[in-house]
């Protein structure tokens, strides 16, 4: 069982994804960062200094009663409330998270290569065929240049 266990880690494949998982989740760190203190405390400036966590409905007062200035003030007395703002705030996070890694992505993918391509696809029966090939391994038509 050992023998096996130590087979397993060796693998090249638990490795790789060993070190995606880890950087994905210092990437994922840097976005998070990125978002949340610098895009947001702009977007926060530019709406007149609208801090969204700080916006919530109390549905049942706590003791002592409110009227309660965060949220943490109102949990902590025990009131229920509906955190909308952080909602929001959190939807707002996410479009910007998404944006992000949207325009990382494109960058990423103008660095790649154009993969060439291999095969065409037989006119009769739709099938995969290597450029090279005259007839179709599937369906046994001649492949003329010109209807391919």
């Amino acid at each position: 069982m050992v023998k096996e266990f130590r087979e397993f880690i060796e693998r090249g494949n638990l490795l790789q994804i060993a070190v995606a998982f880890i950087l994905g989740v210092a990437f994922a760190a840097v976005v998070n960062s990125l978002v949340n203190d610098i895009i947001m405390p702009a977007i926060g400036y530019a709406l007149g200094g609208v801090d969204f966590t700080s916006l919530f409905a109390v549905i049942k007062e706590g003791d002592p009663a409110g009227p309660y200035n965060t949220v943490t003030q109102a949990k902590e007395a025990g009131a229920v409330t509906i955190n909308y703002g952080i909602f929001i705030n959190t939807i707002i996070v996410f479009i910007i998270v998404a944006l992000v890694l949207f325009f990382v992505v494109k960058a990423y993918m103008r660095t790649q290569k154009p993969v060439a391509v291999t095969t065409k696809d037989c006119p009769y029966c739709f099938t995969a065929v290597p450029l090279a090939a005259s007839r179709c391994p599937a369906c046994t038509s001649e492949l003329p240049a010109d209807k391919v």
